[in-house]
């Protein structure tokens, strides 16, 4: 596996015989908005979280201690009583994870993503259990936060492995598009899972990272990690100039599909990196590449133009 005689590279002379699974997981669970529920039972709910996200097995590679993915999982949680159930909550739920840039101590990142639809059901004695064969579960409400964090656990080795070699998270990719198609169903209860729930949710991230009308956003990945951000140590300018000149794989995609929620994902977890990549080049270079940012990622277009 790439993935892992690069960290061998990273971390040589270290001797480490220990195998772990894929995630070092930090969970926070927000309940400041529910009034009239034990605060165990959101204690209870974070180790849950923690429990399945860190000792459950998402692949079939062995990952040394070193190896694991650092990321980070916030619930904020706004209701509860969801349908008249004691036991059932909804809010948000924010993905963050890094992946370390070879020879350096910098972590780049590859998730910040803040999810809305989240409604599940969770009481203080539950142990999350997900299963690939059996997503949907006996109980909806039950089973969507397990689908959730699949989904998401999925996602992160996806574009882990991506970064790593060309497409080479497919394989867990088409994992987390089988958790969508297999997702709890629950009227309007049970949202973020379907095509017609909106245009930026669960649904079209993954149904955009396998579309071959966005390839060119999973080939703009590889090089900006790999060919780019890898290799800042020994040609930095080299690196840069990659990784800038790739922009124009982004710039395609985003014309041919506006208001992409894949782009938007993207930028959500690159934009201060890129911006730092800019304001580093030469102010001659930079024009070109701050129209298209701004176009792209019109969030932060104010930033990407005040480097002009």
């Amino acid at each position: 596996m790439l993935k892992k005689l690069l960290s061998l590279l990273i971390f040589t002379g270290w001797c480490i015989t220990a195998y772990a699974q894929e995630f070092s997981c930090t969970v926070t669970v927000l309940h400041d908005k529910i009034t009239g529920v034990d605060p165990q039972v959101f204690t209870a709910l974070q180790h849950a979280i923690s429990d399945i996200m860190n000792a459950h097995k998402w692949t079939t590679d062995d990952y040394q201690t070193t190896e694991k993915i650092d990321c980070k999982i916030l619930i904020n949680l706004v209701a509860s009583k969801v349908n008249g159930d004691n036991d059932a909550y909804s809010g948000t739920i924010s993905i963050q994870a890094t992946r370390p840039v070879y020879n350096s101590t910098y972590n780049t990142p590859t998730i910040n993503y803040e999810d809305r639809d989240v409604t599940f059901h969770f009481s203080q004695y539950t142990v999350l259990q997900f299963d690939d064969g059996n997503i949907t579960g006996t109980d909806p409400m039950a089973s969507n936060l397990t689908a959730i964090l699949g989904f998401y656990a999925y996602l992160i080795v996806g574009l882990d492995y991506d970064s790593f070699a060309p497409e080479g998270g497919t394989v867990y990719l088409k994992k987390a598009q089988n958790v969508v198609n297999n997702a709890p169903e629950m009227g309007k209860t049970i949202t973020g899972w379907k095509a017609v729930d909106g245009t930026h949710n669960r649904y079209w991230i993954i149904d955009q990272l396998l579309n071959t009308r966005f390839s060119d956003v999973r080939s703009y990945w590889y090089t900006m990690h790999r060919e780019g951000l890898d290799s800042m140590y020994y040609k930095p300018e080299v690196a840069r100039n990659k990784i800038l000149a790739g922009l124009d794989k982004l710039n395609t995609v985003n014309r041919e599909n506006p208001s992409s929620v894949l782009i938007q994902f993207f930028f959500n977890a690159k934009s201060d990196e890129i911006l730092h990549l800019l304001a580093s080049a030469p102010k001659t270079d930079r024009p070109k590449y701050i129209t298209m940012l701004s176009a792209m990622d019109v969030a932060n277009a104010a930033k990407y133009n005040s480097l002009r």
